[in-house]
């Protein structure tokens, strides 16, 4: 009973790490939860949507300083915005 109880409360603590992070709308310490994001591109982020407004897509990240074509496939499952967004074929 308490392995079944253990591995329930387990999943249900982890259950969030599956949600994508909305780019637009996401404090710099949820930037920070995604792998791969640290402080410097979470304020680089934060800082690009205050002077440019909300991200269309993903994609949007390669106008931020530090990212890359390599660096935004790499998050891409981890990112989104608006809630969801049509990935490129």
């Amino acid at each position: 009973m308490k392995t079944l109880l253990g591995a329930l409360l387990a999943a249900l603590l982890a259950f969030p790490a599956w949600a994508a992070v909305d780019l637009n709308t996401a404090t710099q310490s949820e930037l920070e939860a995604v792998k791969g994001l640290g402080p410097a591109k979470a304020k680089a982020i934060i800082a690009y949507r205050d002077a440019n407004g909300k991200f269309k897509s993903v994609d949007d990240l390669d106008k931020v300083k530090g990212f890359g074509k390599a660096s935004i496939d790499k998050l891409r499952g981890e990112l989104t915005v608006g809630g969801g967004e049509k990935k490129k074929p």
